[in-house]
């Protein structure tokens, strides 16, 4: 059984002014496309880095999650501090998922290329962010998966879901 930090980023998500409807695509779609089952540890949390930081440390290092997927937070606002977050807490970064994903989403919609949505390594924990949109996560996760699957195998060999 694979664990999965899954963590919704979005102001308005977090105080409860509207429902998140990023997280749950996340895990539908993952459930779907994993082999071997999953369990999901999520959290919401405003658009604030700090916050951002200690929630993957927090994935990573104390749960243990061989996988930790972000939505929102990606684009080029003032708040969107995910990708900030993410590069102050990973070792290696992995930017190929970000470019994979813009050039998926540029061929619907051409103001996909102003995410800045990336990937990395932490320890023995790959973190990706995705965008916040639940339509843009079903076009750019399934996509995502055989990578996802090398990238456990080569950081966590003995803990990889079978392929």
């Amino acid at each position: 059984m694979l664990r999965i930090g899954r963590l919704t980023l979005s102001d308005r998500a977090s105080a409860g002014i509207y429902e998140d409807l990023s997280g749950p695509e996340i895990e539908r779609i993952i459930r779907e496309l994993l082999p071997g089952g999953c369990d999901f540890s999520s959290r919401i949390l405003p658009d604030d880095p700090e916050k951002i930081s200690a929630a993957l440390i927090e994935f990573c290092d104390r749960e243990g999650c061989p996988l930790v997927i972000t939505t929102g937070g990606t684009g080029p606002s003032a708040r969107d501090q995910t990708p900030e977050a993410t590069r102050a807490v990973i070792e290696k970064e992995l930017p190929g998922f970000g470019e994979a994903m813009r050039l998926r989403s540029f061929e619907k919609v051409p103001t996909a290329i102003l995410s800045r949505a990336t990937a990395g390594v932490r320890g023995k924990s790959l973190i990706i962010n995705l965008p916040g949109n639940p339509r843009a996560i079903g076009e750019c996760l399934p996509m995502l998966i055989p990578a996802i699957l090398e990238c456990l195998r080569h950081i966590r060999p003995a803990d990889s879901p079978d392929t």
